[in-house]
């Protein structure tokens, strides 16, 4: 029985904190952009080596892609 007089003060102080770090999670914004980082992790990061090959082959459209015949 002795030792609920330090486990209920202890739960409490633990919920406490529990809540207090939830609502500081909320208030920075940790939980305002759930699926975005999710989602990016997917692609790739844009490479300007492919993009500059990319629009040069737009730009000559005569070219014919593949092997010679």
């Amino acid at each position: 029985m002795p030792a609920l007089y330090i486990m209920i003060p202890a739960a409490l102080l633990l919920v406490g904190v529990a809540i207090y770090i939830f609502f500081w999670a909320v208030d920075s914004g940790q939980y305002d952009d759930m699926e975005g980082p999710a989602h990016s992790i997917l692609f790739d990061d844009q490479d300007p080596k492919h993009q500059a090959a990319v629009d040069e082959a737009i730009r000559k459209p005569g070219k014919k892609e593949g092997p010679d015949v």
